[in-house]
């Protein structure tokens, strides 16, 4: 089984996020985009939301799309969530055969050399990126020299080897953001149609994001 990751703190989880795991699932083929809620991002501050309520809105958002699974393991695991070890989590469960790709956005790839231990994402997982219009790739530095090692110009290569390969795809990746999100809340406008509605209802009914 051919398996994606997308992770995020998705706090709330939107229909930006889900329309790109759907795209990008499709695009290369896999069997199924596991949506990954972070416990405790190690880059970045603690999302406002405990990790059991943006796994449930996760859960909610996805209950009719079969490709996409929300899945539980970085908040199980405790502790900083680092990459690397998701990935040698999955790469031990699936086998050394079968495809796994680490799905990430254009602004992640450019700052990739800050993740721990980077350089062994390939050894375990293709990544593939998804790229605004009007993208550009690092040109020079440590990232760049990777980038011309190691990607390649067709989604397909993904699935006829497990991992190894970087593929960029340039995507229309909707203006919906969770910050925005969080601010309509406080404000007590409407987000319907930004999130599924079973997202909503789970917000309201546990006063999320209310000041």
């Amino acid at each position: 089984m051919s398996t994606g990751i997308f992770g995020g703190t998705f706090d709330p989880i939107h229909i930006g996020h889900l329309r790109t795991a759907l795209e990008m699932r499709g695009l290369i083929g896999l069997d199924r985009m596991l949506l990954i809620p972070c416990g405790d991002p190690p880059h970045r501050e603690n999302p406002m939301t405990p990790a059991a309520d943006r796994l449930a809105m996760i859960e909610r958002a996805v209950a009719d799309e079969p490709s996409l699974v929300a899945d539980s393991r970085e908040i199980d695991r405790g502790g900083l969530s680092y990459t690397i070890d998701t990935l040698l989590e999955l790469r031990a469960e699936l086998g050394a055969a079968e495809p796994l790709c680490l799905c990430i956005g254009m602004d992640s790839l450019v700052h990739i050399d800050g993740w721990r231990r980077w350089r062994e994402f390939l050894d375990i997982a293709h990544i593939a990126v998804a790229a605004r219009p009007g993208w550009q790739v690092p040109e020079e530095g440590e990232v760049a020299e990777w980038l011309a090692c190691h990607r390649v110009a067709e989604a397909g290569v993904l699935l006829q080897k497990p991992s190894g390969a970087v593929f960029i795809e340039e995507m229309t990746l909707l203006p919906v953001s969770a910050t925005a999100l969080r601010a309509m809340l406080a404000r007590g406008e409407s987000i319907r149609y930004l999130t599924p509605d079973g997202v909503i209802d789970y917000i309201h009914n546990q006063r999320l994001y209310v000041q």
